[in-house]
C-alpha cells in the first residue's frame, strides 16, 4: 500500500472518533435520532477499518 491507501484507515479512525464525539453532543442537545445515527456511522467506519486492515 502506498499514498492514500496508507492514510485511509487513519483518516477513517479520526472520523469515527469525531462522529462519536458529535453523536454524544447531539444526544445531549436532545436530537436523539441524529445522535444515534452518528454513533451508528462511527461503528460502521470502525468496521470498515477492521476489514481494510485484515491480511
Amino acid at each position: 500500500m502506498d499514498g492514500i491507501a496508507q492514510a485511509a484507515p487513519a483518516l477513517a479512525m479520526l472520523a469515527a472518533f469525531a462522529c462519536v464525539a458529535g453523536g454524544i453532543v447531539t444526544l445531549r442537545r436532545g436530537e436523539r435520532l441524529k445522535g444515534v445515527l452518528m454513533l451508528v456511522m462511527s461503528v460502521v467506519l470502525v468496521g470498515n477499518v477492521l476489514i481494510w486492515t485484515m491480511p
